[in-house]
């Protein structure tokens, strides 16, 4: 057995590890809400983890909120291309 490991059983559980995630802040990344509420959770009692998850729901945010506004952008720029080209006829 690695003495390294922490062990335990039923009657003396093993202590939590707290370290940086790499899942949880792909999974907060995906879900900006689950790693608002993961990190208002875990900030006491597991901080690195919780700015792992905090970190994730940040970079989620910022990044959809640039996507939607690039997607508008091009999407205004279609919508006035097919304006002044005669877009779509309803015959």
């Amino acid at each position: 057995m690695n003495p390294s490991q922490p062990t335990g059983n039923y009657y003396n559980p093993a202590p939590v590890v707290d370290a940086p995630s790499g899942g949880f802040m792909a999974l907060c990344f995906f879900f900006p809400v689950v790693g608002l509420i993961l990190y208002l959770v875990w900030k006491d009692t597991l901080p690195m983890r919780a700015h792992s998850c905090g970190k994730g729901a940040l970079i989620g945010v910022i990044v959809w909120f640039a996507l939607g506004i690039v997607m508008g952008i091009i999407s205004g720029i279609i919508a006035a291309a097919m304006v002044n080209n005669g877009g779509y006829h309803f015959y």
